[in-house]
């Protein structure tokens, strides 16, 4: 399974499935991240963490625990 924390620094995915339940899945689903939607990874942090995203036209920053929950092909 390919999540987005697996993803390089310019690649463009597809969401196939957001795991978690209860809040966190709603949270993803307020920000846009649903199945079937673009999200480019446009920048890394020095460390990794976070990781700058581009999903539905704004940019997002994500914890690499929550990039972790987003199954991406």
């Amino acid at each position: 399974m390919k999540t987005l924390k697996d993803v390089q620094c310019g690649d463009k995915v597809t969401v196939i499935k957001v795991h978690g339940e209860g809040q966190l899945k709603r949270r993803f689903m307020d920000m846009g991240i649903t199945k079937g939607c673009e999200i480019f990874v446009r920048k890394l942090a020095p460390l990794g963490d976070p990781i700058e995203v581009t999903v539905r036209g704004y940019e997002l920053s994500l914890r690499k625990l929550d990039a972790e929950m987003i199954e991406v092909q």
